[in-house]
């Protein structure tokens, strides 16, 4: 036997680790570093590491000075050892946060704090000695604090990332089809609608530009124009919306050969600029619209049409809804 001949099955066993490492990268998105390339800190990160420094500084106050942070609040100073105690409260979850700004348990700890602060601050409008008007503000200085830390933990808890105001989301599926039959679907963009939930309709202006209509939140739709940037037969295809368009956004799927010849590895990759940042990306859920699961649910139901030709679903059965699955298959896909 040739040396040649004896490497060849370790370069084919490196190529098959290669691939196999391309179809998980996206499955292990969730626990990225800390920081990207640059070292930079997500957004979500950084209002984490702010809401954790303003922790500090607030329990600092109510340890130290309790009796004036009773005369700030509006509050007899006879409850000062009570206050100690919510700021000893308050400096270990900001110290959990500071500790690690990607835990979105410690952010939570902060929610449960707010709730168990407004509580207290409730329970002393019946007290006779209270200065009305200064707790009324505190508690209003509360609830917006126990806003902004339901959004940083629930963009921690479902893995967001915001970068210069632009949110990245990932997905990747094995489809037992070859990339041919998959490419073409795909290229033909008007067949996007098929399994893309929130798309509407999709106009071709010419070969590489197209015009899309969505829905948007609350029964509103979102119209934009978007173009080609790389068409690769049979392996990718790249977009990204046009300039002025209405929704600032770019994607690309790629198609490769999964290891073993057990089909095509699909693997999606977004980015858009949600109204508002951060804080429209997390409001953005409480309607319904959660860009991850979006793009995990539309990859699934494209796996569907291109392995059976249709679109599984449990409408028009007794115990049928209005999403295309069962609520197995919904927490499998969250996985």
């Amino acid at each position: 036997m040739t040396s040649e001949q004896s490497e060849q099955p370790r370069r084919d066993q490196r190529r098959t680790q290669q691939q196999e490492k391309r179809g998980m990268s996206t499955q292990s998105a969730q626990h990225v570093p800390e920081t990207n390339a640059r070292g930079r800190l997500t957004q979500e990160q950084r209002l984490a590491n702010s809401l954790g420094w303003f922790g500090i500084g607030l329990g600092l106050a109510e340890v130290l000075a309790p009796r004036r942070v009773a005369a700030m609040v509006g509050v007899s100073q006879e409850h000062r050892t009570l206050i100690r105690m919510m700021g000893l409260r308050e400096l270990a979850s900001s110290a959990g946060i500071l500790n690690d700004r990607s835990s979105a348990g410690a952010v939570w700890s902060r929610v449960a704090g707010d709730v168990l602060d407004l509580v207290l601050l409730g329970a002393a409008f019946t007290s006779g000695r209270s200065n009305r008007t200064r707790l009324a503000a505190a508690t209003a200085s509360v609830a917006g604090a126990m806003v902004m830390d339901v959004i940083t933990a629930q963009q921690l808890s479902r893995g967001i990332e915001t970068r210069g105001g632009m949110i990245r989301i990932s997905a990747a599926l094995i489809i037992d089809r070859a990339q041919e039959p998959l490419y073409r679907h795909w290229r033909e963009l008007s067949n996007l609608p098929q399994f893309m939930k929130h798309v509407m309709r999709i106009e071709m202006s010419d070969d590489r530009r197209s015009h899309w209509v969505a829905k948007g939140p609350v029964g509103s739709t979102i119209e934009w124009d978007a173009e080609l940037t790389e068409d690769r037969p049979n392996e990718l295809i790249a977009w990204h919306s046009v300039d002025g368009s209405e929704l600032d956004h770019a994607g690309s799927v790629r198609f490769e050969q999964a290891p073993g010849g057990r089909g095509t590895i699909v693997a999606v990759e977004m980015q858009y600029r949600p109204p508002l940042g951060t804080v429209g990306a997390a409001v953005a859920p409480w309607f319904g619209e959660d860009p991850n699961q979006t793009v995990k649910m539309d990859l699934r139901r494209f796996k569907q049409i291109m392995e059976t030709g249709e679109v599984i679903t449990t409408q028009g059965q007794p115990a049928g809804r209005e999403e295309s699955t069962s609520w197995k298959y919904d927490h499998a896909v969250r996985q």
